[in-house]
């Protein structure tokens, strides 16, 4: 009858998300993935860089995923970004991205915000109910208020710093803001962040000189148009990834 068959449907998912995992089981054991899968997190930007982090957290099973994205996909992220298909253009980046995380993990849980993030409306989101917050977005108002909230509410955080008009991924790097050099963004944080009092952060940034071969200025701000490439972004993407997973697998 229909117990009977929704009982079997439950027990042979169980059975096919144990055999999801056993590689990791392989590398850190029973209870590792188990805590790994009761663990809260939250994407912010699922562009260029947070596409790739989130996928790489919903293949290493973390069960419960927030995604913080307002923007939908356009033409011009095709070259980098994960949620970006011809197919997929004019849909939120959000939506498409909790799409793709349901086909690899059917069990997680996903939630899609999707708002702009800033200072002035930052009190709509409570970071205090989530194990470790990831922070990929590009505005610089938004990430020191997020980090912010995150630091005092002793949330863990990782930030991403810029991977914009870069072409080497083996000069991204992992380490805590105040250890960071060359990169521009970075530099603008640390003086931000000291103010505020934020002691430590672990972020992933690069060492690389930025450059570019033109100049294009968007049409609306009048704001150069920062280049990008389909192998950097998604390299920081994975590195801020294996950060969040020695946060939450502690």
């Amino acid at each position: 009858d229909g117990r009977k068959d929704k009982k079997r449907r439950k027990i042979s998912k169980r059975i096919e998300m144990e055999e999801q995992f056993s590689r990791m089981k392989i590398l850190l054991g029973d209870d590792t993935v188990r805590r790994i899968s009761e663990r809260r997190v939250a994407v912010f930007g699922v562009g260029g860089v947070g596409s790739f982090c989130a996928e790489a957290l919903a293949r290493l099973g973390i069960g419960n995923i927030t995604l913080v994205d307002p923007d939908k996909v356009a033409e011009s992220n095709l070259n980098r970004q994960l949620v970006a298909l011809h197919s997929t253009v004019g849909m939120y980046k959000a939506d498409v991205m909790k799409q793709r995380i349901l086909d690899i993990n059917p069990c997680a849980n996903v939630e899609t915000l999707k708002m702009f993030y800033l200072p002035e409306n930052s009190d709509e989101f409570d970071v205090s109910g989530y194990d470790c917050i990831i922070d990929a977005i590009d505005t610089v108002s938004a990430k020191i208020e997020l980090i912010k909230r995150a630091y005092f509410a002793g949330v863990g955080i990782v930030s991403s710093m810029g991977t914009g008009n870069k072409l080497s991924p083996e000069l991204l790097k992992t380490a805590d803001i105040y250890d960071t050099k060359v990169c521009p963004l970075a530099r603008v944080m640390r003086k931000e962040l000291r103010a505020a009092g934020v002691r430590k952060l672990t972020v992933v940034y690069s060492e690389e000189e930025p450059k570019s071969e033109k100049k294009i200025f968007d049409e609306k701000s009048g704001k150069a148009v920062v280049g990008s490439i389909s192998f950097v972004p998604p390299t920081a993407g994975l590195l801020l990834a294996s950060e969040v997973f020695k946060i939450i697998s502690k």
